[in-house]
Order: C-alpha cells, then sequence, then structure tokens
C-alpha cells in the first residue's frame, strides 16, 4: 500500500506494526536522531544495531509528544513522505533518520555506487 496514493488522509491506526513503532518512536523521542534502521520488503525494523540519540533542548520541552498516547490521527504529511520513500526502497538501511518536533526532518540512505 503506497501510503501517498489514497485519497484520504492515512492514520495511526492504518499503519503495519513496523511503522506504528517507527512513529511511536519518533514522537517519543521528540528530538534527536534514530541511526541504522534496516528496512526489509519496505518496512523499517529496529535491529541490535539501531540507536537513538536523544537531543536536549535546555529550556524546552523535552518530552514525548502529546500524540504519542493516542490510539489514532491523521498522519502529518511529513510522516506520509517517509513512509514513502522507506516503501520505495525495498531493502536497504537508513544510516541517519533526523527528528524535529516528533516529525521526519531528513534521512541518510546507505545506496550502492552507480
Amino acid at each position: 500500500m503506497t501510503v501517498q496514493a489514497t485519497l484520504k488522509r492515512p492514520t495511526k491506526g492504518e499503519l503495519s506494526g513496523e511503522h506504528r513503532g517507527l512513529l511511536e518512536q519518533m514522537q517519543a523521542l521528540n528530538y534527536g536522531r534514530i541511526l541504522n534502521i534496516q528496512v526489509r520488503e519496505g518496512a523499517p525494523h529496529f535491529t541490535p544495531m539501531t540507536r537513538v540519540e536523544r537531543q536536549v533542548r535546555f529550556g524546552g520541552d523535552n518530552r514525548p509528544r502529546p500524540e504519542c498516547g493516542l490510539a489514532d490521527f491523521e498522519l502529518k504529511d511529513k510522516v506520509v513522505e517517509l513512509f514513502d520513500a522507506i516503501e520505495r526502497m525495498g531493502d536497504g538501511l537508513i544510516l541517519k533518520l533526523e527528528i524535529k518536533g516528533g516529525l521526519p526532518f531528513d534521512m541518510t540512505v546507505e545506496e550502492r555506487p552507480a
């Protein structure tokens, strides 16, 4: 299922367990990086190599996002874009996924030379 191809905005409740796990980790982190996310058959997988780096913002809110406790809500465009990119990868490795405000900001992926 290509998330952006659907006419209605996708929701958390419609996600697979792997996608939901990544979404919840991003919301719990709020600001920081997730390193070494394995992608298999278009789905993110945490492995023993996966690491989380939390960015502590002095004078800022370092708690998990309030949405973290919700069972269902509409996904933001950046989350939909991330999951579409992961699906298109098929199999691979996300070296670094940068999270800002609980949302994906950018990612670095490993690719084979052209």
